[in-house]
This record gives C-alpha cells, structure tokens and sequence, in this order.
C-alpha cells in the first residue's frame, strides 16, 4: 500500500543509571570503588533507502519506542548500550517536528539520515567520584531520559518529470506506454488515488524518472480534491509536462483547463510555475485534437504538442523535447 504521510511519535531509550560498588577481595584491603557507568539509551533514527517507495513501514505503528541502556556493573564494568531504531524512509521524505512546527530534515538524497530522537547518556559509576579526600564515594548518577518526540513524515515524490492535467487528461495511458510502470487505467475521472513513477529510457545512455501525478481540479491549492496531498509532490519534479484533454467528458474547454490548472500551480506553490512545461494535447485520434492543439498555440503563443498513447502519435516527439530540457537543466545546474 501507497502511504505518504504518517504522523508517529518517538521515545528515546533512557540512559542506564550509574553504579555504586566497592571491590572486595581477599588480600586486597581498601579496595575502593569499581562502580561502572551507565550505557546510552537507544536512538530513534530515520535512514532514507533507495528501493524504498513508501511511508507505509514506518506508519506500522503510531508509537516507536528504543530500549534503555544497561545500568553500570560492578569491577567498572559498563553497562550495555541500547540498539538504535533505523527506520527506512523514501528519499524525499521531510521530517517534521509537530511541536516546533518546523522541518528537522530533508531527506532528499538516499543515504541521508537524521536521529529524530536522541537516546539519554548513562549515569556515571560511583568511581568517578573517587578523589584524596574522598577515597569511598557512594554518589552516582542516573541515566538521563530519551528525546521524545511527535514528528509528521511527509512524502514528496523525486522526479525528474512530473504528468500534470485534469483528471482523465491520459497520465497514466501514456506513463504505462514509455515506462515499465503499470498504473491503474479506467474511464471515469480520479483512477489514480496516488504518484506512480516510472523509468523512461531516452537512448542506451539516458533515461529519467516520470511521476503521474493524480489529476487536479479547481480548488486544489486550498485541499480540494486532495489537492494539498497531489501538489507537494510536484514541487521536486524539475519539468513539468501539462497534458490536455481535447474533448472533455464535462464539456469544459482545454484552455480554460490549462490556465485552471496553471492558477492551481501558482496558488500553491509560485516557483512551480516559473518550471520548465511542456504543453501536450492528448488522444491525438480524436477528431477534434488537431484543432483544439492549433487554437492553444495561438492563444498561448508556444509550442504545442499533439500525442496519442494508444497510437503512438508523437510519443517521439515529446520524449526528445523532454530530453532538451534535462540537458538544459544539467547545463544550468553545472554553471551554478
């Protein structure tokens, strides 16, 4: 199951409390202290893995709790410390504390990590306190307490590429048709429930990650529709490609749907679109989608595309237009 947002909260194990003991052994008079110190209590950490793709195992659970650490031993023997918690993330992943109200991390990379809750230090064992002037100490230290915490772990898909559209715009027809991916497909509006990624290779040496975004209607910015679950994960998606219905089932004009969904993105998020687009008609086949394609470029006074995913009708086309702009973005990035 797809899950891309949890709210979980995490305790720390506390720390092992320090030892007070006196060595006593034949022959060996005075012996003086040999209380060990405490161990660590355990850390709650969060791992972001490549392979995983969803929230769902951290989710198993609303409470996530580490062990405590040993309490120190005699003969300065020090207690065990606690095993950490490694929770296994999706990169993309930002973690944020509920309390404060602000992010503690990006996951963005596989490999980052970040310890959400720190475990308690273990006490100190009656020898540390062992001194001239004070040779038989019976003063410890407790083991402090673990961090706890309540923390939401949200999901932003990372993507190359991000479908955008109406619902039944043909997102998922055609990212079943140039990936490997196998979305769900039907003919009434919101099939896709959540993201679908997808590896489409461009040539033997290129390829990018496609994400299906689940399609959006007016008022998307404010929630509606699950509009504020669908538009965060368009914000790591570098290029945007903006598919268009040419006769929608409502009778609703492409255009009007274009510039909706446009407000939708700057209502929500303004940097999404100032993103590289691409603006595509889908269901080329249709009788009225060259027309409808040649009245949005002269009214949006750009390149508009025209593609089928069922014919394969400029599939072509489009994959070497999104291969311009990757190589654009790389170009940019290198020069930053």
């Amino acid at each position: 199951m797809f899950v891309d947002r949890v709210k979980i909260i995490v305790q720390a194990g506390r720390g092992g409390d320090g030892c007070v003991s006196f060595r006593r052994e034949k022959f060996i008079p005075q012996g003086g202290p040999d209380g060990g110190d405490g161990g660590n209590g355990g850390s709650i950490i969060l791992l972001a893995e490549a392979g995983v793709d969803s929230l769902a195992a951290a989710g198993t659970r609303v409470h996530w709790r580490a062990d405590s650490g040993e309490r120190g031993r005699p003969q300065n023997c020090h207690g065990a410390d606690a095993n950490d918690i490694v929770l296994r993330v999706p990169p993309g992943t930002v973690v944020i504390d509920e309390a404060a109200g602000i992010v503690l991390k990006d996951l963005a990379k596989a490999g980052e990590q970040v310890t959400i809750a720190r475990g308690g230090r273990g006490g100190k064992g009656n020898t540390r306190f062992k001194s001239s002037t004070n040779r038989a100490p019976r003063q410890f230290t407790p083991g402090k307490a673990g961090e706890t915490r309540m923390v939401t772990l949200e999901l932003k898909v990372i993507a190359d590429v991000g479908l955008v559209g109406k619902p039944n715009a043909g997102k998922s027809t055609l990212l079943s048709r140039i990936s490997r991916a196998r979305p769900e497909i039907a003919d009434y509006p919101f099939t896709t429930k959540h993201p679908n990624l997808g590896r489409v290779h461009i040539d033997a040496d290129h390829a990018f990650i496609l994400a299906d975004i689940p399609g959006l209607i007016e008022g998307a910015h404010a929630g509606a529709g699950l509009g504020h679950d669908f538009l965060r994960h368009i914000q790591r998606a570098g290029i945007l490609v903006h598919l268009l219905e040419p006769a929608p089932a409502d009778g609703s004009d492409a255009l009007v749907n274009y510039r909706a969904i446009r407000g939708e993105l700057e209502r929500y998020d303004p940097k999404l679109i100032e993103r590289p687009e691409i603006v595509a008609v889908t269901k080329a086949d249709l009788p009225a989608a060259e027309a409808v394609r040649d009245h949005l470029a002269a009214e949006l006074s750009r390149e508009v595309l025209l593609i089928s995913a069922v014919t394969g009708q400029g599939l072509d086309t489009l994959l070497h237009r999104i291969a311009q702009e990757l190589a654009r973005r790389d170009e940019a990035e290198q020069h930053v």
